[in-house]
């Protein structure tokens, strides 16, 4: 089936319609997007308990599976500090240079708590939909 869709395997690259018509839209780049709105909702929470150095940020988002480049990070965590969400501290290294350690500040705390309102909301959205396409498929079948 997927070997006779002109664009691509339906893994890859599936259809979807707009305003002008049929386009086609890359299932990577929706995926790429979709880790993008989510990546400093993940910084936040990976800065909820302890101060954090980038590369060990960077490491455990690679143990969660969500792959990030130091290119990503660096000018998230620029932002995140401008925003007055994140604080830094130098910390010494025992291994060449001091580091700089990034802590939530207060109004982090705060909008992480939002975020996490807003991650539930979204969850349960995305929740009762899936389940609703289940029984819809159900019926069908």
């Amino acid at each position: 089936m997927a070997t006779d869709l002109p664009f691509g395997s339906y893994r890859e690259t599936a259809k979807v319609f707009n305003f002008k018509g049929l386009t086609t839209m890359n299932i990577d780049n929706a995926k790429s997007q979709m880790r993008k709105g989510m990546l400093e909702y993940c910084i936040l929470l990976l800065l909820k308990e302890r101060p954090a150095y980038a590369s060990d940020i960077i490491q455990q988002l690679k143990e969660a599976e969500l792959l990030v480049v130091e290119g990503t990070l660096y000018p998230l965590l620029t932002r995140l500090k401008n925003d007055g969400l994140l604080g830094y501290e130098w910390q010494e290294s025992t291994q060449g240079p001091p580091r700089k350690y990034y802590a939530l500040t207060d109004d982090g705390r705060l909008f992480l708590n939002e975020l996490d309102q807003a991650w539930t909301e979204i969850a349960h959205t995305v929740g009762v939909l899936k389940s609703k396409t289940v029984l819809i498929n159900n019926k069908n079948v």
